[in-house]
């Protein structure tokens, strides 16, 4: 298996792999939704505010991760990993969990010092993010499953509150998603 940063001329195969799986596992309606978010979020990558990794084997796309960046008045940086997907033929292989991984060290290399995730508290418990309460740091919109609010340092130190609710990029901006 192999990682690549990629461009947005990955956008229909990553909107492809994206609308599968979420159909696969949530309904065809939930598949549209994120298929078109993760279309929305390949015509953006600019490999700052929004970076998108690939899984590969050989030369099919696997598994995909979006990092997109949340601003706060703060100079801190905080990204969000999501969505995140991974082909059904591919799943509980830690295919994902490699994933993230991979993810989470791009980040630290870029000096990021917490990433945010909203999802499952029990998978991305796996690779070290914590639920965290908006009281710590808010999310950028109103959030229908405050469980799923998940954290990770990347820098060892504790996640410091954050007062200011942050900004996410214009995809996201949907109460759709949250």
């Amino acid at each position: 298996m192999n990682y690549r940063i990629l461009e947005r001329n990955s956008k229909e195969e990553v909107a492809t792999l994206f609308t599968s799986v979420f159909s696969s596992s949530e309904g065809e309606q939930e598949g549209k939704l994120i298929g078109n978010l993760a279309s929305e979020l390949s015509s953006n990558i600019d490999d700052q505010e929004i970076i998108c990794i690939g899984a590969y084997e050989e030369e099919s796309l696997i598994g995909s991760i979006f990092l997109t960046r949340l601003r706060f008045p703060d100079p801190i940086q905080v990204y969000m990993i999501a969505p995140v997907a991974v082909s059904t033929g591919h799943q509980g292989k830690g295919v994902g969990q490699e994933l993230i991984k991979y993810g989470l060290g791009e980040l630290k290399k870029r000096s990021v010092a917490i990433a945010i995730t909203y999802g499952d508290p029990f998978f991305y418990s796996k690779v070290g993010f914590e639920p965290i309460s908006e009281s710590l740091i808010k999310a950028p919109l109103k959030l229908s499953m405050p469980e799923g609010w998940l954290g990770c340092s990347l820098t060892g130190a504790s996640i410091p509150t954050i007062n200011e609710r942050p900004t996410c990029v214009k995809e996201f901006n949907n109460p759709a998603y949250w």
